[in-house]
């Protein structure tokens, strides 16, 4: 056994074999070569402290303890058994289909970071460098490299995951590693993960978004442990063209913030955050050096436009986050803590104009939430980064963000209130229902059909087992007929056949969200819309069709109340749950509550070869509200209001704030004082309190009077009209402002939505 270097050695020895080979070159190359190898250690050393953390600090020894306690129960349990392929009783490596070669390198992993992490008692321990040595050469020889077969594994292990794992592995414990193992371990990366772009496995495809900064990161940090220059610019050309936006169809970020992976699933929150954290990191280990990242403005902005919208105190909503949802642990704490350490590390670059409202921001998400505080779960230099702003007495704790965002492009919808916030998740010809992958995301089937989610002061609501315990049939703000379902297969796309998913904002504050419902496997319909206010939800549907003999039901609420029932209030025509929300029936609908204890386990929602959840049966408390259409209901229709915060008296006093203006398969309309919010489904028109609001063709549109101003904002969810022809109830004798393709003629708007892929077009008028 060779045994185990220090840094110093290592260096001394890189410098020998250096000297030797430049023994006859002039000094000029001489110098070159050792500022070469200089910036090689540099960024690979940038690169562990990312990791593992600069140094140790007292303040930080909870989570170096975490650090230890993982390291030691890898340390405890390996074992080199004669005559049985495997490190760990219970990783078996004989068939890389079980993915436990994946598992194994990721324990490895753990393993390096309790040995490079100041504090632990591992720290630098020479024989567990050499047990790791031996580790490492074993999974070379028995379960990761150059000549073996894939056999029909996940493609992703061989060209992501281990050569992920085993980059940082090598990293962390480069101090302590014999240098020809080294180049031997890393040899298997040449055969599978050779380019960022490329796709060894499947020849043809070409890495885009997570994917392709997943790579990257191995790419890099295989140049930088080999002192391969092109390999490191490799990585950095190939993150520098991640950074653009797209116009679609397809993967990547797109000019409205929308993130799509796998062609036509909504991904910010699983996918675009991996992408983050791998760009950000990228960004931060090649800074300062021969191969530094560019023009990176364009990430900046992409966390603007992408990811704040999606983040309510750290968390990330699950209305982004795909599959991912039903893996035990990856909830929506740990996507959000990784996009808080994302940003934390970009700050370190980022031009003030993004410093100075980022700090804030961080700074609000991290105070209000002590529910999962982000310092439980990130790594130690983040814990380091995110102290230090805590303690910044110039940096204040900024408030939630406000606003309304419509994605156009991923047909979801966010509307952001100063204490809660609504999102609302839909499904087109262009965007999937739900993905459901690797046996992952098993009853997903309704995530994508208009399911809501309410973001309250109750941030434990979506991460405290509630996917494996909520009824997937009634999942809130859907309309779904009450078949028994099969688990969704894998691969199984299910893109609806209409293009009507959508909507509109109106200076940030107020939203228009609409979606034809075409069920899949059912001969249910329903025409759904949502119309956001400051302090309500309005959800309208119409239209309301089935013929398959069985009961359709809109489920108005579902909410997880943890470990018991809280009070639960009820009026003529409302009714109100404690700490949660008011809910006003506005067409005179009766509704079902039931309130129940439900019990599930992890392994049913997700049976993945990797990420399959435990046995362990889990309960839940529910209070799930419910209007029941009947069976094979004929244009049925419901009219409510979500009130998220509201008092038991704002409540039973709401019913006559809004008015519902139309509820109709031609139109769903409503007014609240000078706000006119309207989705035309098709030509048609409606009466208001100032005279008729008309429109020529399909569109959402927000009309607000301020004063002589009027506020206009109009898209075409459908993508199918020119143009529309909009008549307001009140006079317009001007143009203001507006964007291109608005024009006024004598009696009405003329709104150009042709090539706006569902895009909002504005303007101010003169009344």
């Amino acid at each position: 056994m060779t045994h185990p270097l220090s840094r110093r050695s290592a260096l001394l020895g890189t410098a020998a074999v250096t000297g030797l080979a430049l023994w006859d070159a002039p000094a000029e190359a001489v110098s070159r070569a050792a500022a070469d190898t200089a910036a090689f250690d540099a960024a690979r050393e940038r690169w562990v402290s990312l990791l593992a953390g600069a140094s140790y600090d007292a303040a930080y020894l909870e989570k170096t303890q975490a650090v230890e306690g993982s390291a030691n129960a890898v340390l405890r349990k390996l074992a080199f058994a004669p005559g049985r392929p495997s490190l760990w009783p219970d990783l078996p490596l004989d068939d890389p289909r079980t993915g436990n070669f994946n598992r194994s390198y990721n324990r490895m992993r753990t393993l390096a970071l309790g040995w490079a992490t100041p504090g632990t008692a591992l720290h630098g321990d020479p024989r567990v460098a050499e047990t790791a040595v031996r580790a490492l050469d074993f999974l070379y020889e028995h379960a990761y490299h150059e000549k073996l077969d894939r056999r029909g594994s996940n493609w992703y292990w061989w060209e992501i995951g281990v050569p992920r794992a085993l980059t940082d592995t090598c990293a962390l414990l480069y101090d302590g590693l014999p240098k020809d193992h080294l180049a031997r371990w890393l040899r298997p990366l040449r055969r599978w993960c050779p380019d960022p772009e490329r796709r060894i496995s499947h020849p043809g495809v070409v890495e885009t978004g997570a994917n392709r900064a997943g790579k990257a990161m191995a790419v890099a940090m295989r140049g930088l442990l080999t002192h391969d220059a092109r390999l490191v610019r490799r990585a950095s050309r190939a993150v520098a063209d991640l950074l653009r936006t797209t116009r679609g169809p397809g993967d990547g970020f797109y000019r409205d913030g929308s993130f799509i992976q796998h062609d036509v699933y909504p991904y910010t929150g699983s996918y675009g955050v991996d992408y983050l954290e791998s760009v950000a990191k990228l960004i931060a280990m090649l800074a300062a050096s021969p191969w530094e990242i560019r023009d990176i403005d364009d990430v900046y902005a992409i966390v603007d436009r992408s990811f704040v919208p999606f983040v309510f105190d750290g968390l990330m909503m699950d209305c982004v986050r795909g599959r991912q949802i039903t893996v035990q642990g990856h909830r929506d704490h740990h996507s959000g803590h990784k996009t808080v350490e994302a940003m934390l590390t970009l700050l370190d670059a980022a031009p003030r104009r993004y410093a100075e409202r980022w700090r804030p921001l961080i700074k609000g998400w991290l105070t209000r939430n002590q529910a999962v505080p982000y310092q439980a779960y990130a790594p130690l230099a983040g814990i380091a980064k995110a102290k230090a702003l805590l303690e910044d007495p110039s940096v204040p704790a900024g408030p939630r963000t406000t606003g309304t965002y419509v994605f156009a492009d991923m047909d979801r919808v966010v509307h952001r209130r100063p204490t809660w916030a609504f999102a609302i998740a839909m499904s087109s010809e262009r965007i999937g229902a739900a993905e459901a992958m690797n046996l992952e995301n098993l009853r997903g089937w309704y995530t994508g059909d208009g399911m809501t989610y309410l973001y309250s002061e109750d941030l434990t609501h979506w991460n405290d087992d509630l996917w494996p315990t909520i009824d997937p049939y009634r999942l809130p703000g859907t309309t779904v007929d009450t078949r028994r379902r099969a688990d969704l297969r894998h691969g199984k796309r299910r893109l609806p056949p209409t293009p009507w998913a959508g909507g509109v904002a109106l200076d940030g504050e107020y939203g228009v969200a609409a979606m034809k419902l075409v069920a899949g496997g059912s001969s249910l319909r329903a025409k759904k819309a949502w119309f956001l206010l400051d302090d309500a939800v309005i959800a309208l549907g119409a239209g309301i069709t089935a013929s398959d003999g069985r009961r359709v039901e809109t489920v108005v609420e579902n909410r997880n109340t943890h470990d018991g029932h809280p009070p639960l209030t009820r009026g003529d025509g409302w009714l109100h749950l404690s700490g949660v929300a008011g809910y006003a029936l506005l067409d005179g609908e009766g509704v079902k509550v039931i309130r129940e204890r439900r019990t599930g386990r992890w392994h049913d929602i997700d049976q993945g070869a990797t990420t399959g959840g435990d046995r362990t049966p889990v309960t839940r408390h529910y209070t799930t509200v419910v209007i029941d259409h009947g069976r094979d209901p004929r244009k049925a229709r419901y009219a409510y209001a979500v009130l998220p915060g509201a008092s038991v008296a704002q409540t039973a006093a709401y019913r006559g704030r809004t008015a519902v203006l139309a509820n109709s398969g031609t139109v769903q309309a409503v007014s609240r004082d000078d706000l006119v919010a309207a989705v035309f489904w098709r030509p048609g028109s409606v009466e208001t309190a100032l005279g008729p609001l008309t429109a020529d063709g399909p569109c959402t549109l927000l009309a607000r009077r301020d004063g002589r101003r009027v506020r206009l904002a109009v898209a075409d969810p459908s993508r199918t009209a020119r143009e529309v022809r909009i008549t307001l109830p009140w006079p317009v004798t001007s143009l203001e402002r507006h964007d291109r393709g608005v024009r006024r003629t004598r009696k009405a708007i003329e709104v150009e939505v042709a090539g706006s892929r569902g895009h909002a077009r504005t303007a101010v008028l003169r009344a």
